[in-house]
């Protein structure tokens, strides 16, 4: 299995840079995409990361895992960028995997993918989660979407991930390793 994780000017780093971590710790490839037009993309607080490729440089061709970091104005930049929203939709339609914190899965939301689904966003951005049962936990994981409310629950989302792909045991060797209750 692999991730991409998608990188917008503006995005949370904390939780884009955690969960990449986590993921890497338990040997899940991550690749990190700019939707921009060059491989450096500045956070929301002035941090820059060096992204491994550019959109429309990525074959997107065998099963992955999408993950959307929140943050403003980076939500914001994800849901404008319609080669992401048709990956989005090309990656639901085959039950695939799609994970988003913070205000991002108030894009998959606005896309009416959460409808009838659990679901869970920064508090402010419910009202995007059109027809979503709202939960009232830090995380949830509905069908082929996982949700998470903030960058605090950055890592522990992280790690729900790798329990789902590569089972409990590797998520709670991680958790004990970096000393998470």
């Amino acid at each position: 299995m692999k991730i991409y994780l998608f990188l917008a000017e503006g995005f949370e780093e904390i939780e884009a840079i955690a969960p990449i971590d986590i993921f890497r710790r338990a040997d899940i490839e991550v690749i990190t995409v700019s939707i921009t037009n060059k491989l450096e993309v500045v956070g929301a607080h002035n941090v820059s990361v060096l992204a491994d490729i550019i959109f429309d440089e990525v074959h997107f061709s065998e099963q992955f895992l999408i993950f959307l970091p929140g943050g403003m104005p980076g939500t914001s930049n994800l849901s404008k960028h319609q080669g992401l929203k048709d990956l989005i939709l090309s990656q639901a339609a085959k039950k695939q995997n799609i994970a988003a914190i913070c205000a991002a899965p108030s894009i998959l939301g606005e896309m009416g993918l959460l409808e009838n689904k659990e679901a869970i966003c920064y508090p402010g951005f419910e009202n995007k989660l059109l027809n979503a049962i709202i939960s009232s936990n830090k995380m949830v994981h509905s069908g082929s979407f996982f949700t998470a409310k903030a960058a605090g629950v950055s890592i522990q989302f992280a790690l729900k991930i790798v329990a789902d792909l590569k089972g409990e045991d590797v998520a709670n060797k991680i958790s004990t390793a970096i000393y998470i209750d």
